[in-house]
């Protein structure tokens, strides 16, 4: 049943036009970082990886963010039009494989749109002048940019089913991007879902050393914690529209 349910939703993707945002987007950060790097060369001479500084410093904390908020709150955007709620609540599905769905796809996003941006990288690299090696981490700080994201996904999933309108949770994205940069500047990084897409992915910082066991311990409690938190609150609605 959880298979069917992903691959509606995957129907529903590619009859719309939210795929261009994920293609079109990240190209913005990869520009402003690009062109930051090359206007600043007597500060940023670490080649590669003063790049991937630069390219992160603005993707982790606009662009990435806004475009998993979108995506998720689009997700919803069907159930919440006009008697589609009761629909949803009232199919003969558990409201766990139409959920779980819904986070398998956007975590399926949030990892497409790391390796877009690991290509847009290497693009700019290249484009830059840069000739040295590849930074062997590369694959790394993609991954587990991509789970940063996963968890961000769960969050933004939950406030868009609980939220109708479209626009406050993709507000909320943007504001809890840019507050994870400045947790994660704290040092409390791991204690914030938001920040664990910076922390991932290294953002600023492709030197610092990520301690694994505490990040993907935060991944897994953020990620269960609003999963569960997202089923109540069906079960709960499923209960009362019966």
């Amino acid at each position: 049943m959880l298979f069917r349910c992903l691959k509606a939703e995957v129907q529903k993707c590619r009859r719309s036009p939210v795929w261009l945002a994920f293609f079109i987007l990240p190209v913005f950060p990869a520009i402003l970082g690009t062109g930051n790097y090359l206007a600043n060369p007597e500060a940023l001479e670490n080649g590669w990886y003063s790049l991937w500084g630069q390219h992160t410093l603005f993707s982790s904390m606009f662009f990435l963010p806004a475009l998993l908020g979108v995506f998720c709150a689009w997700q919803w955007r069907l159930e919440h039009t006009d008697h589609n709620w009761n629909s949803f609540l009232t199919a003969p599905v558990p409201v766990r494989d139409l959920y779980g769905a819904k986070l398998i796809l956007a975590g399926a996003i949030s990892l497409l749109a790391e390796g877009w941006i690991g290509a847009l990288f290497l693009l700019s690299g290249k484009a830059a002048g840069l000739s040295g090696p590849v930074p062997p981490e590369l694959p790394e700080w993609l991954l587990c940019g991509a789970l940063g994201g996963v968890c961000v996904c769960a969050v933004q999933l939950f406030l868009s089913m609980v939220i109708r309108a479209f626009a406050p949770p993709v507000a909320f994205s943007l504001a809890g991007g840019i507050l994870g940069l400045l947790m994660t500047a704290q040092g409390l990084g791991y204690a914030f879902p938001y920040s664990l897409l910076c922390i991932g992915m290294r953002a600023n910082n492709p030197q610092m050393k990520l301690s694994i066991l505490p990040f993907l311990l935060s991944v897994l409690a953020y990620t269960i914690g609003f999963m569960l938190a997202a089923l109540r609150y069906l079960r709960r609605h499923d209960a009362a529209a019966e």
